[in-house]
């Protein structure tokens, strides 16, 4: 049975306690596309029986690695069941220092296959987080096909863009204006996509939120974590949300929201070059 792996908007999970059965935390400085990050010592401080991962999914800099380095030493020393990853360093770091971290690939676009999944398998890490941009039918061939324990988000808005660039910023100050907003919205054909601007650049998601809960209801027996993000989500309407997924009640989630869409399950992301 699959178990429900929750991003948080912020450390108050006490309601969401209820009925998740692990949790994804990003730290800060080293982590992008979370709804909120932490440092060490804030998550000492997280009181949960739950399973806790954390999020160093960030492409790193030189600047960066020594910091990394340390984080992973002390994340070593607490009760963590896995590492996302993005840059393959954390990999090296892992071996060089041997340590006990599970590891979690999660270069989002990239983890579309089962032989790199393999790959990273022999290399490492215990988990694969799958790409949102993949149809179930991939997912499912994915999950009969690899060594690696599979994860895959099935509700919430998800990630489509993050660059070092300050593109909100820049556009403020270019035009010398003001706004203090923490989520912007970029309107595209009648579309509205959430835009965070932060200190390590910028991030867009979808401008609808993801609702697999049909689908997750027949992973259930296959996938090892099934994510459910907060982010941008009123909090009372998420945690209905999650005990949905839970309890396995009646799927009346399109009825909390007004953009609720099956984004890539269903849909082939085939591109072709103009002639």
């Amino acid at each position: 049975m699959s178990k429900l792996l929750v991003i948080p908007s912020n450390k108050n999970i006490k309601e969401l306690d209820k009925y998740a059965d692990a949790y994804l935390f990003g730290i800060k400085n080293l982590s992008v596309n979370m709804p909120f990050y932490i440092d060490i010592e804030e998550l000492k401080e997280i009181k949960t029986d739950k399973e806790i991962f954390i999020s160093l999914n960030k492409n790193m800099q030189n600047k960066n690695l020594e910091v990394l380095e340390q984080t992973l030493k002390e994340l070593d020393n607490l009760n963590i069941k896995g590492v996302f990853y993005y840059d393959a360093a954390i990999v090296r770091m892992k071996k060089r220092l041997n340590l006990n971290l599970d590891l979690v690939w999660d270069q989002e676009h990239l983890t579309t296959n089962y032989k790199t999944a393999d790959f990273w398998y022999e290399e490492g890490s215990k988990y694969t987080c799958l790409s949102s941009e993949i149809t179930l039918r991939e997912i499912e061939e994915i999950i009969e096909n690899t060594k690696a324990k599979i994860m895959v988000q099935l509700f919430g808005y998800i990630p489509i863009f993050v660059s070092f660039r300050h593109t909100v910023d820049n556009y403020l100050d270019t035009f010398d204006l003001k706004d203090n907003s923490k989520i912007n919205y970029m309107n595209m054909d009648n579309d509205n996509y959430p835009i965070v601007d932060d200190n390590l650049g910028t991030n867009i998601y979808s401008a609808n939120i993801l609702n697999g809960y049909k689908e997750y209801l027949d992973l259930d027996k296959k996938l090892e974590y099934t994510i459910l993000n907060s982010f941008n989500i009123d909090e009372n309407k998420f945690l209905e949300v999650l005990k949905i997924f839970k309890l396995k009640e009646k799927d009346n989630i399109d009825t909390l929201f007004t953009n609720i869409d099956k984004e890539f399950l269903y849909k082939e992301t085939i591109y072709k070059v103009k002639k």
